[in-house]
């Protein structure tokens, strides 16, 4: 597979696509010709490019060998709990953003399907992409992608993923299933545009609450067998293993399901370009009207089918359980989305301004108890990328003016600018967010029997202000951002949230750079510093940093070739504890964690559209007395150890149809 940078045409405020992909006369088998495909020589190639839901520039997919993480499910900025598909979160800073009704269940966030991060493709030939990923303990991970174009201005995409990880610990069975559809259409006239998405994301995650004592960790060779280790919840027998579904008896599940449809119709100036062959139409709208359907279905479960009534009455401090329950929270939400586009420069599509007004109506079933209300909301937006690119400017708002969360509202600014083809680039931006509380902090959660406490809190208010300055000549990326939060949740311990009613700030600097130490050897330096006001209620890693050495290069023609060692660390702190009831992270003050660095041996490599490869992590908790082992482990979280020795094995296939 090729990725030619180029072929497409106008792609301005959510409008253009395939313009330049031929015209009504065009193949139904996809934009280009077959003629013009046997000249170029590239019968088993594919131009392939995607843009997202709110944005209407175009990428390329990543066809680079050099970082794991960049085709893995967690950024290298995030932990989790021991095991693949376990609870995560970032190390870094990162308060909730989002105005408006909010769940309060975001632990599995990045196992779950985002609208924003849905691709919609444009390709010249039906492609699809296998890739399968074999851990230690019998870990799968599967992906299937498969897109094509049905006609030239006509595409859909299905994706699945799948994650089947076992565990190195007792009860740590994790099953993640996800399922996404998506498609676009361009009219013939460029007049009528639509998108579509349905996406289903399911979520089935074991919780053993952290082992019982971390003594056990070093207690060989008794429990030299991590599986021996007993753990706070969950009993002595796992769940069932199954490659497509499992059987969790103590545990979450979540599923998420959205649909969506955006259609838009534009008014405004038409022309064409007529071959001997065929006739491209061309459109450049003046007045655009749009409707966005957005349907969302949330379940919430926490099931124990073995319940240790001592293990919930000293953790949770909740007596007289029975031998099994559950806690549910199931939510839908409509929205519906009038939006209206205008576009002042003819010349510049890229250049907007829209209004929209939208309904979202919420229905809840707590089990006993429902809920029904509605939120009326307004949205602006300014877009601007220059004719000479040399500016990108966008401002953006939206305000809740009616139902429960009126008052709520997010403000975000970005200004963008080239100073020079050798100088490089430097971004401005500023957010802030007036959020409700979470609605786990609701008295009519489920959630809420396990959320002890006081709960009448008030509006959270966050600021952040930032800039980053890029030097691509020089591989370098400096930047920082200042946080400012007012009225701050957060859980204290495993059961009750606390607000912060004293403002305190965050400042957060980054750095990444590309070290061409020789020809072929070269040094990937990434580093975070991080501190917040004095009792703050974060706590945070000082100095958090990722390095990577590898040698590098292009063999034998076809060969694309990254091998050697990454090293992750961060300094020593008191990283949040984790309450797998609720399935939030927490602050406490107790433990701090003095981790090794997290080493990693690598070796990644392509050939043509075929990518491999082979990774050895945690290679840190090598140890040799009292006998040779990788017994040595780090801590996520105080009771949950990272495992010894793992070894990943995946391959990734790209091809065309």
């Amino acid at each position: 597979m090729q990725n030619m940078q180029g072929g497409f045409g106008r792609s301005g405020g959510g409008g253009g696509g395939f313009g330049r992909f031929g015209g009504g006369g065009g193949s139904s088998s996809g934009p280009f010709k077959d003629s013009l495909l046997h000249r170029t020589g590239l019968e088993d190639s594919a131009t392939i490019a995607f843009r997202y839901l709110d944005t209407a520039r175009y990428y390329f997919m990543d066809s680079s060998v050099n970082d794991f993480f960049k085709r893995w499910y967690l950024p290298w900025t995030n932990i989790f709990l021991g095991n693949t598909g376990s609870a995560s979160r970032s190390l870094l800073f990162s308060p909730n953003m989002q105005a408006g009704w909010d769940h309060g269940m975001h632990a599995y966030d990045p196992y779950i399907q985002k609208i924003k991060d849905v691709k919609f493709y444009n390709t010249t030939r039906p492609f699809t992409q296998l890739a399968y990923v074999l851990g230690s303990r019998q870990e799968q991970n599967i992906t299937v992608l498969h897109t094509q174009n049905i006609r030239y201005n006509w595409n859909f995409s299905f994706r699945y993923n799948l994650i089947n990880a076992p565990g190195v610990f007792r009860n740590q069975l994790n099953n993640h299933n996800n399922y996404l559809f998506n498609t676009w259409y361009i009219s013939p006239k460029k007049r009528y545009t639509a998108f579509f998405i349905i996406s289903a994301s399911k979520t089935a995650a074991y919780e053993n609450g952290g082992i019982r004592s971390e003594r056990f960790l070093d207690s060989l060779p008794a429990f030299g067998n991590r599986l021996n280790i007993p753990t706070n919840l969950g009993g002595s027998a796992s769940g069932t293993q199954a490659l497509f579904g499992n059987t969790i008896n103590t545990g979450n599940r979540y599923d998420v399901t959205t649909w969506l449809l955006r259609q838009h119709y534009d008014v405004g100036k038409k022309d064409s370009v007529v071959t001997d062959s065929s006739i491209t139409y061309l459109f450049y709208p003046r007045l655009r009207f749009q409707h966005t359907f957005q349907y969302n279905r949330y379940r919430f479960d926490y099931l124990d089918v073995n319940v240790d009534s001592v293990v919930y009455r000293k953790l949770y401090g909740v007596a007289n359980l029975p031998s099994t329950f559950g806690i549910r929270d199931f939510w839908q939400m409509m929205d519906n989305e009038l939006a209206l586009y205008s576009f002042p420069d003819i010349q510049n599509q890229q250049q907007f301004l829209k209004v929209a007004a939208g309904v979202q109506n919420l229905n809840a079933d707590f089990g006993v108890n429902t809920a029904r209300f509605s939120n009326l909301y307004l949205k602006g937006e300014y877009r601007n990328r220059t004719r000479n690119k040399k500016w990108d400017m966008e401002l953006a708002g939206t305000f809740f003016s009616a139902g429960p969360y009126i008052g709520d509202y997010q403000v975000n600014a970005s200004l963008r600018r080239q100073i020079g083809n050798k100088l490089g680039f430097l971004t401005l931006n500023f957010a802030n967010v007036s959020r409700t509380p979470s609605f786990i902090h609701d008295d009519r959660s489920n959630f809420k029997k396990f959320n002890i406490g006081n709960t009448d809190f008030n509006k959270e208010n966050t600021i952040v202000a930032g800039a980053q300055y890029d030097l691509p000549q020089q591989q370098l990326s400096v930047g920082a951002n200042y946080f400012l939060a007012g009225n701050y949740i957060y859980f204290k311990n495993l059961t009750q949230a606390e607000q912060e009613s004293t403002l305190f700030n965050v400042l957060q600097v980054n750095a990444q750079k590309k070290f061409r130490l020789n020809k072929k050897w070269n040094w990937y330096a990434e580093v975070y510093l991080q501190q917040a006001t004095p009792n703050a209620p974060v706590n945070l890693p000082l100095v958090f940093t990722r390095n990577r050495i590898a040698y590098e290069g292009r063999f034998f023609k076809n060969l694309n070739l990254s091998t050697g060692v990454e090293v992750r660390y961060h300094t020593a702190f008191k990283a949040d504890g984790y309450s797998p009831v609720l399935g939030q992270f927490y602050l406490q003050n107790d433990t701090t964690i003095r981790n090794l660095p997290d080493v990693a041996a690598f070796l990644h490599f392509r050939i043509r559209s075929m990518y491999w490869f082979v990774r050895a992590e945690n290679l840190n908790t090598v140890q040799v007395s009292p006998g040779f082992g990788f017994f040595n482990n780090n801590l996520a979280a105080p009771a949950f150890p990272m495992p010894g020795l793992f070894i990943r094995f995946g391959i990734y296939w790209g091809f065309v149809n």
